[in-house]
């Protein structure tokens, strides 16, 4: 720590002085020992007795250079950092007709935006005199939230303020996604379909104009006739 003129913000060496510590540091086996004992050992070792954890029972000391210390817990920090992901917020604007390709358009890139972590701001402006159409505007906002709902949950409910309604969506947590209620509608009525055809086709019978009309019947009388 000589030379270290660096605004200190651990207690090391001498300015620990709690009657006992546990120590730990690279090729060192972790125990108690009164303080004097680790200072004395830290100076044998030609390093310096860095307080990590001071909370703990005993305190926990480390036996490093100071300054090496400080480069570690700098270079943890930045990794840690760039780990972080930015959230940004994308803002999608909305007319209250908005059309269907426009629409559709405009959920696309949502869907993308919501892949990549980022939040969706969807708001309906009213110019003029539209402002009468509040109303469909709140259900395009709350389509918009249905069609999403696999991607994202809704952070906020569709408010007015001003001539702008607003949509806050965030993006779910990796995992299965989760199906919407239009999907899980639209797969009830295809299996629901399916047996009904199903179903339809038992009550008809075989069909005479299959090649396999009529064969169990002909088996059968040729075992009869054996």
């Amino acid at each position: 720590m000589k030379g270290d003129n660096k605004k200190q913000q651990y207690r090391v060496n001498e300015q620990i002085r709690v009657p006992e510590v546990r120590i730990v540091g690279d090729g060192i086996e972790s125990t108690v020992m009164p303080t004097r004992e680790a200072l004395r050992l830290a100076e044998d070792k030609d390093v310096d007795l860095v307080e990590i954890s001071p909370n703990a029972q005993p305190p926990v000391c480390r036996l490093i250079d100071y300054s090496k210390f400080l480069y570690q817990q700098k270079k943890k920090a930045k990794e840690l950092k760039a780990k972080q992901v930015k959230v940004e917020v994308k803002e999608i604007r909305f007319g209250p007709q908005t059309g269907e390709a426009d629409y559709a358009f405009k959920l696309k890139h949502a869907q993308e935006f919501l892949t990549d972590g980022n939040k969706v701001k969807a708001y309906v402006f009213f110019k003029g005199r539209s402002i009468v159409f509040k109303e469909q505007g709140e259900v395009l906002l709350l389509r918009f939230a249905n069609d999403l709902e696999e991607l994202a949950k809704v952070e906020s409910m569709p408010s007015l303020e001003g001539k702008k309604m607003f949509l806050t969506l965030a993006p779910k947590k990796a995992g299965a996604p989760k199906k919407s209620q239009q999907r899980r509608d639209n797969e009830a009525a295809e299996a629901q379909a399916k047996a009904q055809r199903e179903a339809e086709k038992e009550m008809a019978g075989p069909n005479p104009n299959s090649p396999f009309a009529g064969l169990a019947e002909k088996l059968a009388e040729k075992e009869s006739e054996s």
